[in-house]
């Protein structure tokens, strides 16, 4: 695409010395307990203030988790072990035989992402795994949500994930989506699970080989804290009322620099330049940085998104979440989250912003995708990431933060970890793509690439179901609108359609296809906090082999019912479309 005359401009202000004031300033400053969250929401509002942007610091209460340090004692020894948010206290100890799960295994039949609830009122285990009643489950891998649930749901009375490295990682192990309400709280844990380190896991393997027991203290409080949350509106001169949502969070575990003091700072510098240039935005832009992701499971972003529901649907015209950018070594935009329908605009923005290609993946549900429920297309959460060859070089492991910089969620996420050149790189291709995106005559979302990613998803399920389901009507479906998706964007470019109607349907095809893609609850509530699966209604149809001829007729309807969902979502787009096209015949 190029750089035009204004959007050289804007980032040739961009400089690394207020973002890093910032950076430097929060590495000196724990942001986990909720007084150390509210002070780093000051020390945000404070300079904004001094930079001269308007700020709005909203105080809502959020329910929180705030484990504490705990101990895993095995074979005479005592190791370290992290709790997950919200896991129940032992500090008297829990005493238990331990069993170790080997691979990457399906814990489950009937539960998990694809179903979201127990099947029946036991769960099975699924072939291989063997039983962990009345046990302490231990595994390989980061602590999360769903094997949380999982052994539980098998009876497991704890368990332990053994990290792949010297240091176990803080992670999220409630299923529930944000502060939950009346009909959420069934989803608590009802186990404690813990990260432990591979020495610690060492010993975990060898005591499960010799039937040996373990002992596993937990220290964790909860309870609900009023939090502060800074906002920045940035009007718009043309279309005010409409806005790009640019979000993070600035709470961490201890004191979080790549993980997101980075993120924070590199939205401070967005906030700068926008609003000296806020003359040439034509939609608003509106800045907002979070408490409660780590200890709440995205509670402030849920808060949000809640209290602003029917703002954000009328009005937002995409969320973009800023999350780890910044960090050493992170040189490699070939792992960006981002929808399939803006992954070419995103790309663009990256090759003019810094002159390297990308590469992209489905986003998971994480880093504040608190609006995917509403209907808002989004991407990025991560920017730039230490390339893979690198990733082999060190010996490192996948870890979700921090550009791949492995003490992600560790107390050694310190001032080394972030990189000021890398810093100002992720903060020219946030800058670019926000700018371009609340600037467009025409929101530059391609429905078209998002529904050949429908088809081939369909086409997958359907190779699994063979014969035992038709997924043709569904197919023809989502066909019947990819073709006439493909006339809506010719007549809109034509000009047959004015931006004003080309746009109005752009935001009426993200609230149903975002939905359709990420999420199976109501448009006003959160699904739960597991990787949902590319079109969830139908992502039981991966399981269906694991179901027994007595029970497949049970999955066999809940699909039924997940095509008719699915089919009845493409049927409200393509009457979006439709209107739109055929206010363009009348006027032809």
């Amino acid at each position: 695409m190029g750089l035009r005359a204004d959007e050289q401009a804007l980032l040739a202000d961009v400089s690394i010395a207020e973002p890093w004031s910032l950076v430097e300033c929060f590495a000196t400053m724990p942001r986990e307990d909720p007084l150390d969250v509210a002070r780093g929401a000051d020390e945000i509002a404070a300079r904004l203030k001094a930079l001269g942007i308007p700020c709005t610091v909203h105080e809502p209460e959020l329910f929180l988790g705030l484990p504490k340090p705990s101990r895993l004692e095995v074979g005479g020894e005592t190791f370290e072990a992290k709790p997950s948010s919200f896991v129940p206290s032992f500090p008297e100890g829990l005493v238990g035989k331990v069993v170790f799960v080997d691979g990457h295994v399906e814990l489950t039949q009937g539960f998990g992402p694809t179903t979201a609830y127990l099947f029946g009122p036991d769960a099975t285990a699924a072939p291989g795994v063997p039983d962990v009643r009345g046990c302490i489950a231990a595994y390989r891998g980061l602590i999360n949500a769903e094997r949380i649930a999982q052994f539980g749901a098998l009876g497991a009375i704890a368990v332990i994930a053994i990290n792949p490295g010297e240091n176990p990682h803080w992670g999220g192990g409630c299923a529930f989506w944000g502060s939950p309400g009346t009909d959420d709280m069934i989803n608590k844990p009802g186990i404690p699970g813990v990260a432990v380190n591979r020495h610690a896991g060492e010993r975990l393997v060898a005591a499960a080989k010799s039937g040996g027991t373990v002992r596993l203290v937990t220290d964790s409080r909860e309870g609900w804290f009023k939090s502060k949350l800074p906002v920045v509106e940035i009007p718009g001169t043309q279309n005010p009322q409409q806005f790009l949502l640019l979000h993070g969070h600035y709470d961490a575990w201890e004191v979080g620099v790549g993980d997101n003091a980075t993120g924070n700072a590199a939205m401070l510098e967005i906030a700068r330049v926008l609003w000296k240039h806020r003359d040439k935005l034509k939609r608003s832009i509106r800045l907002a940085w979070w408490p409660g992701h780590s200890t709440g499971r995205f509670a402030g972003s849920t808060w949000y998104a809640d209290r602003f529901a029917l703002d954000i649907v009328e009005n937002c015209i995409a969320q973009v979440n800023c999350d780890s950018p910044g960090c050493r070594w992170a040189t490699s935009y070939e792992n960006i989250p981002w929808m399939a329908e803006n992954a070419a605009f995103v790309a663009d923005a990256v090759k003019d912003a810094v002159g390297k290609p990308s590469s992209g993946r489905r986003p998971p549900p994480a880093n504040d995708y608190s609006f995917n429920n509403l209907g808002v297309t989004g991407y990025l959460s991560s920017s730039s990431r230490i390339p893979e060859e690198e990733v082999k070089r060190r010996g490192y492991y996948w870890v979700i933060g921090n550009g791949g910089n492995i003490e992600w969620h560790t107390k050694y996420d310190t001032l080394e970890v972030a990189d000021r050149d890398i810093l100002l790189d992720d903060i020219k291709v946030y800058l670019l793509a926000v700018y371009r995106n609340a600037n467009a005559d025409i929101l530059p979302y391609d429905w078209g690439a998002l529904l050949g990613e429908f088809s081939s998803t369909v086409a997958r399920y359907q190779q699994v179901t063979g014969d035992r389901f038709d997924f043709a009507p569904v197919g023809d479906a989502i066909d019947r609108l990819a073709r006439l998706v493909e006339t809506f964007a010719a007549a809109a470019a034509s000009g047959r359609i004015s931006a004003t109607a080309a746009n109005q349907v752009h935001i009426e095809l993200s609230r149903h296809l975002v939905r359709l893609n990420y999420v199976k609850g109501t448009q006003y509530t959160r699904d739960l906090a597991f990787p949902p699966h590319p079109l969830p209604w139908l992502a039981i149809a991966r399981d269906l082999d694991r179901y027994t001829p007595a029970t497949v007729g049970f999955a066999l309807t809940q699909l039924q019912r997940g095509a008719n969902a699915v089919m009845g979502g493409l049927l409200l787009a393509r009457r979006a479309v439709e209107r739109a096209l055929g206010v363009a015949g009348a006027a032809a």
